[in-house]
């Protein structure tokens, strides 16, 4: 794929002979002025800005302060006829790459966009490698030590360094997006992306738009080109969550790329070659899919190359403490809270409860915790209530009648009440008056139901 570049100039004539001398090395978008290309710039992953120092009532040096603010920013090149060391001087201090003067030598400003986008890669690589390193030794200690995720590893650190395009599967809180994220990271790709699409939040026409990407005039509102995420991705890697969630037609099309690793934007004819390693995730079973004939089998096959499945955190309880205090310091941190232990009776509350939502939920859970603590320690009565009463819906097979009802309410409620009387009184150590307190009842009140429920 060709870099990008941004042309911006309120000269016409200049905008065009540039693009002209330098579509076939890049990717040329053009922008007369600074709210347009502040618009290109936040919409499309542009790599190298070109711009003018006077653009109209605008000015260059406030477009070059906005741009390189962007959280990823281009490196900035910019021109003038009103040259002079001071000006020279100023933009260099202000973020710019390099300065040029007008006329141009369109020779030598090539060679100078293609040495700033190469100086930006080598910094980009030198981060990238950085960051290898550091996921690389907190591989172990982010996600567990059981058995079950020490295979989740084993396979990462097997497949991660090559081109195979993996399934991920697990409930939802597992950790699939962290996952994919470690993949990425150990992939050995240097200064490549690793580009999200969470495919469940968006329409069919929405999805294929921002996968593949648009040409102006494509579809009523697409007033610029934009870059879809595989041509963001290109060289690095995207990860498509919730896979399972995509309609027929973008299954078809996203097949074609995974076998032929081509792209059509919506809207053009032309075909446009990427170098992409897919990650995709899902909490749904793609293989059920295909079976009701809910998901094209063939492109299960090419996203099921490599699966990783990633296991509750019910089935994988020897991990919860370890979890829990990795998230008692980083929510200490960033309430800026000294970091407090975990009593005896919420670290059993916390290894007793079945957690349904995962490591999100048990994150969630300490984050409370920690936020609702004014004590030395973190006790039962500062986790969040749903832990002292875990209950599981029982699915209606059939109608019921309007007596059955009121029955099938009542043993709900009856079962609901005894184990959250079981577990406070087990959490409070047989003591009633704590078990109460953890209840919000009167000692009397939950001496009542103990012998109402026959406890």
């Amino acid at each position: 794929m060709l870099p990008t570049l941004l042309i911006v100039d309120d000269e016409r004539s200049t905008r065009d002979g540039l693009r002209s001398a330098l579509e076939e090395a890049f990717d040329v978008y053009t922008a007369s002025g600074s709210r347009e290309a502040l618009t290109i710039l936040k919409n499309e992953p542009i790599q190298v800005l070109l711009t003018d120092l006077r653009l109209g009532g605008d000015s260059g040096m406030d477009l070059l302060d906005a741009a390189l603010a962007l959280p990823t920013p281009p490196v900035a090149i910019m021109m003038t006829a009103y040259g002079s060391v001071d000006t020279a001087v100023e933009a260099m201090r202000r973020g710019a790459w390099h300065f040029v003067t007008k006329p141009l030598n369109l020779d030598e400003v090539e060679m100078l966009l293609k040495h700033a986008l190469r100086a930006r890669t080598l910094e980009a690589e030198n981060q990238q490698l950085t960051e290898q390193v550091k996921t690389s030794h907190k591989i172990d200690r982010l996600i567990g030590q059981s058995p079950e995720i020490q295979k989740v590893v084993e396979r990462i650190r097997q497949v991660a360094p090559t081109r195979a395009t993996i399934l991920i599967e697990g409930e939802t809180g597992t950790g699939k997006e962290v996952v994919a994220s470690l993949l990425h990271h150990l992939s050995g790709r240097p200064a490549a992306k690793l580009v999200t699409v969470h495919c469940a939040a968006l329409s069919a026409q929405l999805l294929e738009s921002e996968l593949f990407g648009h040409e102006k005039g494509a579809f009523t509102g697409a007033s610029q080109r934009r870059i879809g995420r595989f041509e963001q991705a290109d060289g690095g890697t995207l990860f498509l969550d919730e896979i399972g969630d995509i309609d027929a037609s973008t299954q078809i099309k996203l097949l074609r790329v995974l076998s032929e690793r081509s792209i059509e934007r919506v809207g053009s004819n032309t075909t446009l070659k990427v170098d992409v390693r897919v990650i995709a995730a899902t909490h749904k079973n793609l293989r059920e899919l295909v079976d009701r004939g809910d998901f094209r089998e063939d492109l299960y096959f090419r996203l099921n190359v490599v699966k990783v499945e990633m296991p509750a955190l019910r089935a994988r309880r020897e991990d919860i403490v370890l979890l829990a205090n990795a998230f008692l310091r980083e929510f200490a941190h960033d309430n800026q809270r000294p970091v407090k232990p975990l009593t005896d009776e919420a670290l059993q509350l916390l290894l007793a409860y079945d957690w349904p939502g995962n490591v999100r939920e048990l994150r969630t859970a300490i984050e409370h915790g920690v936020v609702m603590s004014n004590d030395p320690a973190i006790d039962v009565r500062h986790l969040p209530q749903f832990l002292l009463a875990p209950a599981s819906r029982a699915p209606v097979s059939a109608p019921v009648s309007k007596n059955s009802l009121a029955t099938a309410v009542d043993f709900n409620l009856h079962a609901l009440e005894t184990q959250a009387i079981r577990a406070a009184l087990s959490n409070a150590m047989g003591n009633r008056t704590q078990a109460a307190q953890l209840l919000g009842i009167s000692r009397r009140t939950l001496q009542r139901k103990l012998q109402e429920l026959g406890l």
